[in-house]
């Protein structure tokens, strides 16, 4: 089945990604494209310079991650972080700080560390945004388990729309520790920015028509990745990297919910 007649267009203004073996959209466009050979490692992740030394030393890979993707995205469209609504979307958050908070639960002492707990809410990365950037525009934080990207997607669409302005899309996930890798398994840290405009701007790299299809989400062809596409909620945005990659129109589907996918033809 095609996509929707009532498929709804966005401009894509800016791109990022960080991801194993990917460390910035340039060598991440290389691995898709099959002009390097893709070699998965863990993500580094550095505290982002552009929060205060007080709330740098606090957080921990959510924000970095998401910092990071989301201030590449900014630069790639030569736009203000201050003045975009923002949508930060994450199947779990930061796993990590959960994993340490229920361990001390589960200890004899249960003395929850501020810090942790103030990191705790799903809406964590999107305050530490705000924060750095200045930020004071519309923010809007959700998970959706393996649909996270596309309901991301989606939302910012939605916003961009609804604001009449350009929107960023910050998508994330990090990995748990054991025993509860053994019932998510995430593999790796991997996050995707992108700035989105209802508007085609000199800063529009691409045309993204969207709607909903019942059509079976591309795969990719090179094992690793389509791994990586499978284990990694917003890794399920790959076959669009790979289209944005490649600069040529045409046409993919997306994971989303059971029955429903996203139908997204792109034109450059």
């Amino acid at each position: 089945m095609m996509a929707s007649a009532n498929a709804v267009t966005i401009y894509l203004d800016g791109l990022s990604l960080l991801g194993p073996g990917m460390h910035d959209w340039a060598s991440a466009a290389a691995c898709l494209l099959g002009q390097a050979p893709y070699q998965p490692a863990p993500v580094t992740l550095a505290a982002p310079a552009i929060l205060p030394a007080t709330e740098r030393r606090r957080v921990g890979a959510a924000v970095k991650l998401s910092m990071a993707v989301g201030l590449a995205a900014v630069e790639a469209a030569g736009s203000h972080a201050a003045n975009l609504p923002n949508v930060f979307s994450s199947t779990g958050g930061d796993c990590d700080n959960c994993h340490n908070l229920l361990e001390v639960l589960a200890s004899g002492e249960r003395l929850i560390s501020p810090t942790r707990f103030h990191n705790s809410v799903h809406n964590a990365p999107a305050g530490y945004w705000g924060i750095a950037t200045g930020c004071t525009e519309a923010s809007t934080s959700l998970a959706a388990y393996d649909a996270t990207f596309a309901a991301g997607l989606l939302e910012t669409v939605t916003q961009a729309h609804s604001a009449g302005k350009s929107c960023l899309l910050v998508a994330f996930d990090t990995a748990y520790p054991e025993p509860l890798f053994s019932f998510r398994p995430i593999p790796y840290s991997m996050g995707v920015g992108m700035v989105l405009s209802p508007q085609r701007s000199a800063a529009s790299v691409a045309e993204l028509r969207i709607g909903i299809s019942q059509e079976p989400a591309t795969v990719m062809a090179d094992a690793q990745l389509e791994e990586l596409r499978q284990r990694i909620p917003c890794a399920r945005s790959l076959p669009l990297l790979q289209r944005l990659a490649g600069g040529q129109p045409g046409r993919v589907v997306l994971d989303y919910l059971d029955g429903c996918r996203l139908a997204i033809e792109v034109a450059a």
